[in-house]
């Protein structure tokens, strides 16, 4: 089996964090959030990572992070959002370029996912698609996802929606699956029509009567694609308290909820909720409350909520300037 991370895109919602920056390479619990997906995956298993040519040197850097992994880091040469494949486009490419005639697990790069993907595999039924779904709770939300509508043996996928404008079920795909090599062609074909639709394979699988199916999982799984999901999977991975670097110098620290604190950074007389602040960072006097702050950034006398600051912000009040 091959196993293929998209790590493609340029996740525009995310700036100015992802600006410079793969959005599957900002960090997570002390690391990026592909390892997370790296670490889960069998380790003789050959992986490649499909990005594009913004990104390829960034994850050809982090590869070392690897180096008795079987990583191939594919490049589609495009530098901006409207040159781009699409997430299936890009896999139908990486299958016609590398002759690929295996099973193919794939996983989408910036998604957080608490499930064992040994546990996954072993609902693989050899030659049926399988795909992994989660319960979230609502249909509201759920619109923005693919949708899964199971027969009564809760395994058997009966219909698949991708982002409907009235879903009938909050249980939805999360972007993990298993494709079969005998389906590869029709991927292929549908992804000449529908390179942007990931999703809509099932739907095409489906039209076509081929079985699919479905492992639904209740561990914790979040699609990172905006300020609060990346908030909110760095609190549950983490949890309560301070989680920092070793070299991070602290006084008079105050803090409720989440905090972490990236290597070389200095965080001096402030008060902190719900707030990561990546390295080499200067925090004075200041107020953060569910803030994300890029690396080199200097704040003092600062009171923020709710903010993202771009690597290299400097803020200072003017009272402490004067």
């Amino acid at each position: 089996m091959q196993y293929l991370i998209l790590a493609g895109g340029f996740a525009t919602r995310l700036w100015p964090l992802t600006e410079k920056r793969a959005k599957p390479l900002l960090p997570l619990g002390g690391k990026p959030v592909i390892t997370h997906l790296i670490e889960k995956i069998p380790f003789d298993a050959p992986i490649t990572v499909s990005t594009n040519a913004a990104y390829g040197e960034s994850f050809q850097k982090w590869k070392h992070d690897f180096p008795n992994r079987q990583i191939t880091i594919a490049v589609e040469q495009t530098r901006s959002d409207h040159e781009k494949l699409g997430a299936l486009g890009a896999v139908a490419q990486w299958i016609t370029n590398e002759h690929i005639d295996d099973d193919i697990f794939i996983l989408t790069g910036d998604n957080y996912v608490g499930f064992s993907f040994s546990d996954f595999l072993k609902h693989y039924t050899p030659g049926i698609p399988l795909l992994a779904a989660h319960d979230i709770g609502s249909k509201e939300e759920a619109r923005h996802f693919g949708t899964v509508v199971l027969h009564e043996d809760n395994k058997t996928v009966r219909s698949f929606e991708e982002k409907p404008a009235e879903p009938k079920t909050s249980l939805v795909s999360t972007g993990c699956s298993i494709i079969p090599k005998k389906e590869l062609p029709i991927l292929i074909e549908f992804a000449k029509q529908k390179p942007d639709n990931i999703g809509g394979i099932f739907e095409e699988f489906l039209r076509r009567r081929i079985h699919v199916h479905c492992f639904s999982f209740q561990e914790p799984w979040f699609d990172i694609g905006s300020f609060d999901t990346y908030l909110q999977a760095i609190i549950a991975v983490l949890g309560p308290g301070v989680e920092q670097a070793p070299d991070v110098h602290r006084e008079e620290l105050h803090y409720e909820g989440t905090v972490v604190i990236g290597a070389h950074s200095h965080v001096k007389r402030s008060h902190l909720r719900d707030t990561v602040i990546f390295e080499n960072c200067i925090i004075e006097d200041c107020v953060l409350e569910r803030c994300v702050i890029d690396n080199n950034c200097i704040l003092k006398g600062m009171d923020l909520s709710d903010k993202m600051l771009r690597d290299g912000t400097r803020l200072i009040a003017r009272k402490l300037r004067d």
